[in-house]
């Protein structure tokens, strides 16, 4: 068995070497746990307003282990005529520079510069605001205290102070904003 205590700040990346024996033949399997981090509030103000500067809305940015060293940077940008290739490129090659410039990740690091797509994620309050009624994939940095719950798949029915209200099986649960690890919208088809 395998647990692992952790905090939002940190990175996490956990492998595990497992090697399954049955009937004289080995397997081996290597798993590869990839912890999601919110990037640092001075990143985050710096590419902000590096991308509003060129006229678009930065959604957010991931910061996801990839190695002992090695980190994916994830911006997400919208428009409201939408988001084509040649706008994550020109959006790449400016956050490329100025990141550079700025010294501001210690590891190594890979820039990825996407659309937030139909399963869009949400990373602010005004985030949940914005699409209030719409069904979400949430998921939390550690459990409820009372449901011992992790993930929630429910309607955004409500915010209150800091915290957003899931209606989930028609229990409504009280989230509070800061133990949200992601939230995404389900997309409808």
């Amino acid at each position: 068995m395998f647990s692992c205590n952790y905090e939002k700040s940190v990175k996490i990346l956990v492998k595990i070497n497992y090697t399954l024996i049955v009937n004289g033949l080995h397997a081996h399997f290597l798993f590869v746990i990839n912890k999601m981090r919110k990037a640092p509030e001075k990143l985050n103000t710096l590419i902000h307003n590096s991308v509003q500067a060129m006229g678009y809305e930065m959604v957010g940015v991931e910061m996801l282990g990839q190695g002992s060293s090695s980190v994916l940077l994830r911006v997400y940008i919208d428009n409201e005529r939408g988001i084509n290739l040649n706008d994550c490129s020109k959006v790449s090659h400016q956050l490329s520079g100025i990141l550079d410039v700025a010294d501001l990740i210690s590891d190594k690091y890979e820039l990825e510069v996407s659309s937030p797509g139909l399963d869009r994620p949400l990373f602010t309050l005004d985030h949940f605001k914005r699409f209030m009624g719409h069904r979400l994939n949430v998921s939390l940095i550690k459990p409820l205290r009372i449901q011992e719950r992790y993930k929630f798949n429910g309607i955004l029915i409500g915010i209150n102070d800091n915290q957003v209200l899931i209606k989930d099986n028609e229990v409504v649960y009280f989230i509070p904003l800061e133990q949200i690890e992601t939230a995404r919208l389900v997309p409808k088809f």
